[in-house]
């Protein structure tokens, strides 16, 4: 009888040795891996054609309000942040496939994107305004509406939605960017082109010979925010907690030094919002 009991107790004290030893090895496996993953780069795919927002500086190098944006979130958490060059169509599906931890692409924050993607709380807003050509009659949104009227967008881009639902006697010349949009207004082969107000206001100041600006708002505000993927909420939450303090400490006016002193000044003049003024 002694030496069954003897026998279980090695037996139990044997199977807590080594119980203890696996969940020991199992916390430094887990911590191992969780300092892995917060060495690796954050990639952040955005598509660098659409300055001074995301494009490439004189030596070819991703440049823009976004790419300090992101640069400050990688000192903000400790992380390397690799930028990659990703066509428009090709942002959300990056997220998706894990190829990318981050998109910030001046990408605004819809229902339908939402069914796919998490976004971060806002950091910026935009309404949609018209690049007209300057020999046009177009002084309206409602002035397109109509048949004969060809109505550049860009493809997938909330102007694009926005013309899609609410424009049925439109002609629609689907464009693969911004700049292609904009020749097809200045050349007179579309009578206009429906994007967010900075953009039009900055290609208005290009072509001033060419083009015109109809800045009266005819939707609501958008807002554009960082996106993760489903259900990365350690990530987003990183993410939120960052845009605050970056607020806080002043970055988004550094940001609008840099890059939008001029477009601040004429929004002020226009009594727009500012792009970067998040008041409901």
């Amino acid at each position: 009888m002694k030496k069954r009991i003897c026998f279980l107790f090695t037996l139990l004290l044997t199977s807590l040795l080594f119980g203890c030893g696996s969940n020991a090895e199992t916390a430094d496996n887990s911590a191992s891996a969780q300092t892995a993953d917060t060495a690796k780069p954050l990639v952040v795919a955005m598509e660098l054609a659409y300055p001074p927002f995301e494009t490439r500086d004189d030596a070819g190098e991703p440049s823009g309000v976004s790419v300090d944006l992101m640069k400050a979130f990688g000192e903000y958490c400790g992380r390397e942040v690799k930028i990659e060059n990703t066509a428009w169509d090709g942002l959300i599906p990056s997220l998706q496939t894990g190829s990318a931890d981050i998109v910030i692409s001046s990408m605004t924050i819809t229902e339908e994107r939402k069914k796919l993607i998490d976004f971060s709380d806002p950091y910026a807003n935009a309404l949609l305004a018209i690049l007209a050509n300057a020999d046009s009659d177009i002084n309206s949104i409602d002035d397109f509406n109509q048949a004969g009227k060809v109505l550049a967008v860009k493809s997938g881009s909330t102007g694009h939605m926005y013309a899609e639902k609410n424009l049925p006697d439109t002609e629609l010349l689907v464009m693969p960017d911004e700049s292609a949009c904009v020749t097809e207004v200045a050349q007179g082969r579309a009578d206009g082109f429906i994007y967010d107000q900075l953009t039009i206001y900055r290609n208005w100041q290009n072509n001033p010979d060419t083009t015109k600006a109809v800045f009266i708002p005819f939707q609501d505000v958008e807002k554009w925010g960082i996106a993760v993927q489903k259900g990365n909420q350690e990530l987003l939450d990183q993410i939120n907690a960052f845009l605050a303090d970056f607020q806080k400490e002043g970055g988004y006016e550094d940001l609008t030094e840099k890059y939008l002193s001029e477009e601040k000044k004429a929004f002020d003049e226009l009594n727009f919002q500012w792009f970067f003024d998040m008041k409901e």
